[in-house]
């Protein structure tokens, strides 16, 4: 008998009728308190050599429709492996077929990085000598909130993700760079942590990554809006972080994300900050400019529109940090598809390439490592 479950760390669906391999019906469970959906993760028991027929059919209202669009789920028999299988979008629902070769196998919008992931890196981390482990405070389910701080130069440059637990390829670019930065033997990381002080926070959204959420933490607060003012009833993650960041200073801000709907890399920066200088700004194109030419899955062509100059929004991270600290601070967007302009269509955006981008992105903050904080 076929079974389909997402009780645990990271899942998220809700079954509608099972009964029939060939017209299995599903729909994604809302975030709590709030009305955010379209991360799945879910486990399919005992359809070993059973062609699987499964729609979702709330896909259309989902919060980002033309995320679906040229679209291809990922599936893994051994959690450890993922490729995308064949997925059709008819502009209202959203259908997966596979035939699993196993028992059990697991389909996901994108490669989970689940909390458990999330603590076996930061003992990684600790194991490896290299960083130092800090625990800035709780959320608001009693999760830690986790710093690692990697070398003791005097740059402080800060790396974030996971403010959206859904955007999953967050996780994988992060264990990119502390894989990186705990290579002992790696020139990049030893040269870089004798210049900067790399303060890295691999989650800022325990809660929603274990609830499976796309967007919000428990409280349903998406945590990329409340920068200029978090509270710790509201939004504990950020106000942690803002505090330890008055304490370090940034010179350097590099925040990841996942987009939805763009099949690129890209950088959104912070042009539209009040009082924004050329100085202030090149380095954020020049980094751009060098993570472009270092890795062919980053481009500067496609992104979002830029900002006007004093009308960027202050309440993101990106636009907080760029202004209140007057340095550079930037937004990388992965896609949840491929990469048009260098595609690899079994795997599609994965978690390989998000540790590959993960160094290179290292060693364009090396290259650049005089321009930090000079931005005023």
């Amino acid at each position: 008998m076929i079974h389909i479950s997402s009780q645990f760390d990271g899942g998220n669906i809700e079954v509608v009728d099972a009964s029939d391999p060939s017209d299995i019906r599903l729909t994604i469970r809302k975030d709590g308190n709030s009305d955010f959906f379209q991360w799945f993760y879910f486990r399919v028991s005992g359809a070993r050599g059973v062609p699987l027929t499964m729609t979702i059919e709330n896909a259309g209202a989902s919060s980002y429709p033309k995320g679906w669009e040229d679209y291809r789920a990922v599936v893994s028999e051994d959690r450890a492996n993922w490729w995308r299988t064949e997925t059709r979008y008819d502009g209202s629902r959203l259908t997966i077929t596979h035939t699993p070769e196993t028992d059990f196998a697991w389909f996901a919008y994108l490669a989970p990085y689940t909390l458990e992931q999330h603590a076996d890196l930061v003992a990684f981390a600790q194991a490896c000598g290299a960083a130092r482990a800090e625990r800035l405070g709780s959320t608001l389910d009693g999760r830690d909130l986790d710093l690692l701080t990697f070398g003791s130069g005097e740059k402080p440059l800060w790396i974030i993700a996971r403010q959206h637990p859904g955007e999953s390829m967050a996780g994988w670019f992060v264990e990119g760079i502390v894989e990186k930065l705990c290579d002992a033997q790696d020139p990049v990381s030893r040269a870089l942590l004798s210049a900067a002080t790399i303060h890295l926070m691999p989650n800022m959204n325990p809660d929603g990554v274990y609830r499976g959420n796309l967007r919000v933490n428990a409280a349903g607060t998406n945590l990329n809006r409340e920068w200029r003012a978090p509270s710790l009833e509201k939004s504990p993650e950020v106000y942690h972080v803002v505090r330890k960041m008055e304490q370090t200073g940034v010179a350097m801000c590099l925040d990841a994300h996942g987009d939805e709907g763009l099949p690129y890399n890209f950088i959104a920066g912070y042009e539209g900050v009040p009082d924004a200088t050329e100085a202030h700004l090149a380095p954020l194109n020049r980094f751009r400019a060098e993570l472009a030419r270092l890795t062919p899955d980053f481009q500067t062509e496609h992104g979002y529109p830029k900002a006007s100059p004093g009308k960027g929004n202050l309440t993101t991270s990106t636009g907080h940090i760029a202004n209140t600290f007057r340095c550079p601070a930037m937004t990388l967007e992965m896609p949840f598809k491929d990469t048009a302009n260098n595609p690899m269509p079994e795997v599609g955006w994965s978690p390989d390439r998000c540790k590959h981008l993960a160094g290179k992105c290292l060693e364009a903050m090396l290259l650049m490592i005089d321009d930090w904080g000079s931005g005023l």
